[in-house]
């Protein structure tokens, strides 16, 4: 039996919990730290953590991820709340679709920024949401009301901070184990929840990119490009309180760059297409890390060379398609052009002849060329051109639906099948012409971008202040004809192309579909040649991965739809053409950007 002193007894030591005593730990205040290695080995770690955008595509073990999870799951929280859930991403299409989600709204930061910051922001490399093979969002499930939660009665955000550091967790976690992450926030909280399907009060907190580094940054990414640099310690610690009287020392408020302006499933069958592949992206970054050239020298250019170097998996053809779509529009009659409505038949027969601005673009960009006659004047069609005429009626927008039901899938069929055989060449350009056509895109984009028609009708080509006026008037009288369909486009972008569209904007979107489903970019023109783009999307969002934006026209709207679409355009030229001359002329830039990167030196 244990000898004890007079008077003294043996302390009961629990069989659970701490099994310390005061007197343990009064004797010893710090014999709680782990050993030097551990302190060393932990300081290493954090001083070691990066935001990671380049990954390469190798997979992430379950056994590793699950190890990165359960560090994320031991964080605190407030009031034991373990408010966190984490949703893993693997599907590429979520993937694909998220990342869209992301070009939009890194396009919608750079826009608030001023001019040098911008550029600055658009040039650097912001996430690796189609490169990364996992994807975990980490979300906040904030349906217990915050009184109901030992601590958030007076601090209600404390379950955002709880997930906070569950990231965290997972951050070193995985750096630990040789893996990177990057925290991507660039997403509109609704539009990122909608595409998780997250309940009411289940907040994301930002999506985690998660795999093998294909990057080994020895200081933070931002701090590398002189975006910024860290703060001395001494620049963010006071004592005791906030120093706010001019005689002390106190911190200087965070640098602002604000810019002084700124103080659906698919429908229709067919092919669909596949989401950019993360590994051949990789590969085509890989392939420009080992020129003897600087990364990204060519900017903009160096990021659409890399995707469609992607998209052909090394082998794209240095050639292309100039896809030329023509029709007539009722709207015509209403005195919304200068031109009259034979011109389009006009410009479309000298495209057969090879005489046009666009036929002659093309040619000069190495672009085969595709004509077709989707409805313009006259009784029979261009000689020499593909017939796709409507065969239904066609109205003026301002009274009936510019096209029927029936003919918008009949021309999106054509369309699909158009453009798989398009992509056998390799780029696919898309080019229209049509008398009229720039109301039923002002109308389009009103439509999809929610601009009024006082910002979205341009002047167009030769117009005067009296016909600009009569063209936002029947976009006014179309967009309150139509009304709800308008703002429900999303449900069904087809229903909007029969209520304002145009025949050759339903056949372009049915080429991109086509084209995307064969593995080919597609460079769009200006805001007719840009938005079945965008309709296109709507029906098939991996679509968004295959757009190059070839150009941005001097209309707002069609600005709007670019930032929508999330594409930076390669071209700002402020053309009026048509025809498919931008996106010609941006395509010449594309087969020479590919033409550059495979003839540089390579480096060992």
């Amino acid at each position: 039996m244990e000898e004890r002193s007079a008077g003294m007894w043996p302390r009961p030591t629990p069989l659970v919990g701490d099994t310390t005593s005061a007197r343990e730990r009064a004797d010893d205040p710090s014999g709680w730290a782990f050993g030097d290695d551990v302190i060393e080995a932990l300081d290493a770690v954090i001083a070691g953590r990066r935001d990671i955008r380049r990954f390469r595509p190798d997979p992430v073990p379950s056994d590793l991820l699950t190890e990165v999870l359960t560090a994320g799951h031991r964080a605190p929280s407030v009031g034991h709340s373990q408010p966190w859930r984490f949703i893993v991403v693997r599907d590429p299409s979520v993937r694909d679709r998220a990342a869209h989600l992301a070009d939009r709204a890194r396009l919608d930061q750079a826009a608030l920024l001023t001019n040098d910051r911008a550029a600055r922001m658009l040039d650097l490399k912001l996430e690796g949401l189609r490169e990364a093979p996992v994807g975990v969002v980490v979300v906040c499930d904030r349906r217990t009301p915050a009184a109901g939660v030992l601590g958030r009665a007076t601090f209600p955000d404390a379950d955002l901070w709880s997930c906070a550091t569950a990231i965290e967790n997972m951050w070193l976690a995985a750096r630990a184990r040789g893996l990177g992450m990057g925290w991507v926030t660039l997403f509109d909280p609704d539009e990122l929840s909608s595409l998780l399907g997250l309940p009411e009060d289940v907040v994301p907190m930002g999506w985690m990119c998660l795999g093998w580094p294909d990057e080994r940054p020895p200081t933070p990414g931002l701090e590398r490009a002189a975006w910024s640099k860290r703060l001395p310690l001494e620049d963010v610690v006071m004592e005791d309180r906030w120093f706010e009287n001019v005689d002390a020392w106190a911190p200087t408020a965070p640098v602002s760059h604000l810019g002084a302006a700124h103080v659906g499933d698919g429908t229709h069958a067919g092919h669909v297409a596949q989401a950019l592949p993360a590994e051949s992206l990789v590969a085509a970054t890989d392939t420009a890390d080992g020129l003897l050239s600087p990364a990204e020298s060519l900017g903009v250019l160096d990021r659409v060379v890399s995707r469609v170097e992607a998209l052909g998996r090394g082998v794209m053809p240095l050639t292309g398609t100039l896809v030329l779509v023509g029709a007539a529009h009722p709207v015509a009659a209403l005195g919304v052009s200068a031109f009259e409505e034979r011109v389009t038949r006009d410009v479309l027969e000298a495209a057969v002849a090879g005489s046009a601005m666009g036929a002659v673009a093309a040619r000069s960009a190495g672009l085969g060329l595709v004509v077709i006659d989707a409805g313009v004047p006259g009784e029979k069609p261009v000689g020499g051109a593909l017939p796709a005429r409507p065969l239904d009626l066609r109205g003026d927008l301002s009274t009936t639906d510019a096209l029927t039901r029936a003919d918008v899938d009949r021309l999106l069929a054509t369309g699909r099948r158009l453009g798989e055989g398009a992509a056998r060449t390799g780029l696919v350009a898309l080019g229209e012409v049509g008398i009229g056509n720039t109301t039923v895109a002002a109308a389009l984009a009103c439509a999809v971008t929610g601009l009024s028609p006082l910002d979205a009708v341009g002047v167009g080509a030769g117009a005067d202040s009296d016909i600009v006026e009569r063209k936002r008037t029947v976009v006014e009288q179309a967009l309150a004809r139509i009304g709800p369909r308008a703002t429900a486009w999303r449900a069904d972008p087809a229903d909007l192309l029969a209520a304002v569209g145009g025949a050759e904007i339903a056949l372009l979107t049915g080429v991109v579909l086509g084209a995307a489903s064969g593995g080919a970019p597609v460079v769009l023109d200006g805001l007719a040649g840009s938005l079945p783009g965008v309709l296109a999307v709507s029906i098939e969002p991996s679509v968004q991965s295959h757009l190059i934006a070839g150009q941005r026209s001097r209309e707002r709207a069609h600005a709007e739809v670019l930032r929508l679409l999330g594409l930076e355009p390669l071209l700002s030229l402020r053309l009026r053409a048509g025809e498919g001359v931008g996106a010609a002329l941006a395509a010449s830039l594309v087969l020479q950007g590919l033409k550059i990167r495979r003839g540089v030196a390579r480096t060992q």
